[in-house]
């Protein structure tokens, strides 16, 4: 299985993108014309697609165009869905190194490898050298399973954590792969893989095959996207990541991320030591191919005894803060794991809240995913960069009229790309398929974001545009079985879940709000883990003030609840939101960037450092 599966309906859609008249006949769409060459006869169609395969094929002898959807994606600017399109794109976003012959392995290379207990042999095969000017930083090439050179790592020997600022780095722009996937077999469908390069090296020594690494550590996960292909030829992935404070490091994000069979290293079978190189030098090659060959399914997370049962301190669990210290003085947090339901009276700002909630995760290092039924793509992005950029970098424009409106400065406009580029991923509304469930689409989506995007913190802005107008009955139905399937995702994909929800009319000489006054099934409020009402203070909902109240109707954490709400203003220009009224400054982290384009050197074409 690949990224992308052919189904019937989008050669349908395409006949529809193009314009052209099509029939289905005996497994094919076949059109009037052809899309490429244009060539049009009255008595026979020239142009077919498989209805299985999804194949394509111009009969005409001069055009003989042929090929498969991701090529009609390209040539046609068609779109398979926004997690394909997004899939597609990154081919272009990156830096193509020169293709040259495979660099030399310098003698200082082997002598290093070989004392790390990596032979000539396994050396020379994976093309590892020393810079030419620098014998003590070691070269890895990363090449994808067609041999072409995509990412170079560099490490130091002889590192000094006193003296050296790095240990690792590697070639700026270059894409993320994994290493030694030019040497894998697809026929096995078995792929191990480890942190280090030096670890699935060690694996190669020892004469296991499909062993590679991956390119920037245990964290990092961009190189998912750039491999999927690649890692979907694999029914089973064994991890051998480093063994540490009793965990294994890689596990649970392959495990989250990978559809197939998901096996790890015994904890035994590493004998005290860190890593697969370690196991090597100190107990051999032996050591190796038993470790492998005695790995074990990750446990299924559906049946734990109450003894294994890990006793969290709540003070040690992983959460993003809010942004706001009152709201965290309560719930201490956003603790993954929560669904956390959002509502308030309409155009008060609760989707604004959901949306800086949003930056503030991208700022402690969190992807996030966004759904907005209600607003176009550039709209949603227009928003969300003024939240981003604040006041300092907005320009506020005045019509004759009196009208104003605000733009951010294009200066930074580079700066805050490069900065949430691989981190802010959006459903994309400009694809919407009336025929589809939107409802199902939408978590298939949201789980496609986690697992491979890394997305940690999503936000569904709102309840009612994701769900199907039915009958009040049936709708109350399909939005239970909704908020369960969020709240299950949130637990067993370990991600914080906003879901922006409407309020129930209100009745007048009634100004408490609670729980049940959200609008829809009362399972909203009562499967979420957190409820937060954002508003006007009572009694001026009809007037443009800037000040808000957050109250916090729910917490199923601690407790703690404050229906009076915590007070908080707005700052137009910037749609930010802060507890003081004089101070919508903060800095998110993308600043850093644009302060060094500033001051940085021109780009000049490089030679690429294996001479």
């Amino acid at each position: 299985m690949g990224l992308y599966n052919f189904e019937a309906s989008d050669a349908e859609r395409f006949a529809k993108h193009v314009g052209i008249p099509a029939r289905k006949h005996r497994g094919e769409l076949i059109f009037k014309k052809c899309p490429y060459c244009g060539n049009f006869s009255k008595d026979k169609e020239k142009f077919s697609i498989n209805l299985e395969t999804g194949q394509f094929h111009c009969f005409r002898a001069k055009c003989n165009a042929k090929g498969n959807m991701i090529t009609l994606h390209k040539d046609f600017n068609f779109s398979l869905g926004s997690e394909i399109d997004e899939y597609l794109r990154f081919k272009g976003r990156f830096r193509s190194f020169p293709q040259r012959e495979n660099p030399t392995t310098r003698p200082e290379a082997v002598v290093y490898m070989e004392s790390r207990g990596i032979s000539e042999k396994v050396t020379e095969s994976y093309h590892i050298t020393v810079q030419r000017d620098h014998a003590n930083i070691l070269v890895f090439p990363f090449y994808d399973e067609k041999g072409t050179l995509m990412f170079v790592k560099y490490r130091k020997t002889d590192f000094d954590k006193e003296k050296d600022k790095n240990k690792e780095w590697c070639e700026k722009d270059g894409t993320t792969i994994l290493f030694g996937m030019d040497h894998c077999n697809s026929i096995n469908d078995t792929l191990v893989i480890t942190e280090g390069q030096i670890d699935s090296l060690s694996l190669v020594e020892a004469g296991i095959e499909n062993a590679v690494s991956v390119p920037t550590g245990a964290d990092g996960f961009t190189w998912v996207p750039h491999c999927w292909d690649f890692l979907m030829q694999f029914n089973t992935i064994i991890v051998f990541g480093d063994h540490e404070k009793g965990r294994i490091t890689l596990l649970d994000e392959l495990y989250h991320r990978f559809e197939g069979s998901v096996k790890h290293i015994r904890p035994e079978d590493y004998k005290g030591c860190k890593d697969a190189n370690e196991i090597l030098q100190k107990y051999g090659k032996e050591a190796l191919i038993t470790a492998v060959g005695n790995a074990i399914p990750k446990a299924h997370p559906g049946i734990i005894s109450m003894a294994d049962i890990e006793k969290v301190d709540l003070s040690t669990r992983e959460r993003f803060t809010s942004g706001l210290r009152s709201l965290d003085r309560i719930l201490g947090g956003f603790y993954f794991g929560q669904l956390i339901v959002l509502t308030g009276e309409r155009g008060d700002g609760k989707s604004t809240l959901a949306s800086q909630f949003g930056t503030i995760a991208l700022r402690e290092g969190y992807n996030i995913f966004m759904y907005s039924g209600e607003l176009p793509n550039f709209q949603l992005r227009e928003w969300f960069d003024r939240q981003v950029v604040g006041a300092k970098h907005i320009n506020r424009i005045v019509s004759d009229n009196g009208h104003v409106e605000y733009s951010v400065d294009e200066a930074v406009i580079p700066a805050i790309e490069a900065w949430y580029r691989e981190k802010t991923n959006i459903y994309d509304t400009e694809t919407k398929d009336e025929s589809v469930d939107e409802r199902e689409f939408l978590l298939e989506l949201m789980d496609t974001a986690i697992k491979q995007n890394g997305c940690r913190v999503l936000i569904i802005d709102n309840l009612m545009t994701a769900m199907m107008d039915d009958l009040a009955i049936e709708l109350y139905r399909q939005q239970t079985i909704f908020i369960n399937k969020l709240v299950t995702m949130a637990k067993q994909r370990k991600v914080v879940i906003f879901l922006v929800a409407h309020p129930r009319k209100r009745q007048l000489g009634f100004s408490a709000f609670s729980n049940d006054d959200v609008s829809g099934s009362s399972n909203i409020t009562n499967l979420a883990h957190v409820t937060l009402r954002y508003s006007k203070p009572d009694g001026m909902q009809d007037t443009d003030t800037e000040e808000r109240v957050l109250a916090v109707l729910k917490n199923r954490t601690s407790g703690e609840t404050n229906y009076e709400g915590i007070p908080l203003y707005f700052e137009p220009s910037s749609k930010r939101i802060s507890e003081d009224p004089d101070d919508f400054s903060w800095e998110l982290g993308w600043e850093n960037l644009y302060r060094e384009t500033e001051t940085s050197s021109p780009i000049v074409d490089m030679e690429l450092p294996f001479d």
